[in-house]
């Protein structure tokens, strides 16, 4: 019998001690309706553009078979990359979203206690995924630039080192990592060590002295690198990524993979934005193009930013991060603060971009 008590007992399930150690995920707001103006969602990097035409066309018919189980070795989409990057499709390994791919790199390279080293501030998601896997993050502070140091990156591998994360632009900074420095950092790096280049913002980049990562993984068998669907191509809400690496290396990606993890609506889609990239790319050099606007703004405005490769810009708030935020807020954008550390904008329509330039005016920076 019951004593008639709605308490609920305490739990005696016994959760893995490596949860302790694993931050929360921080998602980018919605936007907040405003009165009488039209608000904006500037905190996730989405791209502005709706899919395009020919792409839903793919979606829509295959959207018909959900009821079947998608192909689980993403047979065609891995030739479509393999294909378009000119690599061996033995090289390539999908997931959802490329912050799934480096899940499954994690899984695959990192035991309890290992270590994995990478810029901070970068990609959220890095710490966790390391701590999940009970593995050690290595956080190394970036320069007062706010680019990766990579000879101190070099300095804090170990032995017990087993991946060094470099992204590429970075997020949520912006710079990207240069050729020769990325080039000397490499040389530093022991053999057995993983070097994960993630480019998830590649396709904004238009600096020259820029790497080109595929090329660099050719020459180098322990250099992998990471990409998305989600930012250029504008396929955030199917989740599909992909790394290129080294037959042994992609082998093991591939294994650590979640069975049927990439369902079947991200790959046509992808397929059909690979065959669209000309389309798509016009849509990419607008974005550059506004993304070159509102820097060039800013900087009249007296703002002093890191350079950006990507789809934002940076604010380095520091003690302001959270009044910035909320005067931007107020203005109806929602925009992504960090910590202490400042606040990040996506390029976004023009009106939302000219919005946040109206923000940037007024704010007292004093």
């Amino acid at each position: 019998m019951t004593d008639g008590s709605t308490s609920t007992p305490a739990s005696q399930v016994r959760l893995r001690k490596a949860l302790d150690a694993v931050p929360a995920y921080v998602a980018g707001r919605p936007a907040e309706a405003q009165a009488g103006i039209t608000a904006y969602k500037i905190s996730s990097n989405e791209n502005p553009y709706p899919p395009l035409p020919s792409v839903l066309d793919v979606v829509r018919e295959q959207a018909g078979q959900m009821n079947r189980y998608p192909d689980m070795g993403v047979t065609a989409l891995t030739e479509a990359i393999a294909q378009r990057l000119d690599v061996p499709a033995a090289r390539v390994a999908t997931g959802p979203g490329s912050v799934g791919v480096l899940g499954q790199v994690i899984t695959a390279f990192c035991d309890p206690g290992d270590e994995v080293v990478f810029a901070w501030r970068s990609f959220e998601a890095y710490p966790i995924l390391v701590a999940l896997a009970g593995a050690t993050p290595v956080q190394v502070p970036l320069t007062s630039e706010a680019r990766h140091d990579l000879d101190a990156m070099a300095d804090a591998i170990t032995d017990r080192t087993k991946v060094v994360l470099v992204c590429t632009p970075n997020n949520p900074t912006g710079p990207s990592v240069r050729t020769a420095e990325l080039e000397a950092f490499l040389d530093r790096v022991r053999d057995d060590v993983l070097v994960v280049l993630d480019e998830a913002y590649l396709e904004f980049v238009t600096s020259d002295d820029a790497p080109d990562a595929v090329a660099i993984h050719r020459a180098r068998p322990n250099v992998a690198v990471l990409r998305t669907f989600s930012k250029a191509y504008g396929l955030a809400g199917l989740r599909i990524g992909y790394a290129v690496a080294h037959e042994p290396v992609a082998e093991a990606l591939r294994k650590a993979a979640i069975p049927f993890g990439v369902n079947s609506l991200a790959q046509v889609a992808a397929i059909a934005s690979l065959e669209a990239f000309d389309e798509l790319d016009v849509r990419v050099k607008e974005l550059v193009t506004e993304r070159a606007r509102v820097v060039a703004e800013l900087e009249r405005q007296g703002w002093e930013l890191p350079d950006t490769d990507a789809n934002f810009v940076w604010f380095p708030m520091g003690e302001r991060t959270a009044e910035f935020a909320a005067a931007c807020q107020a203005a109806g954008l929602t925009v992504r603060p960090y910590g202490t550390d400042g606040v990040r904008a996506t390029i976004a329509e023009r009106e939302a971009n000219d919005r946040l330039l109206e923000v940037t005016a007024a704010f007292s920076r004093d």
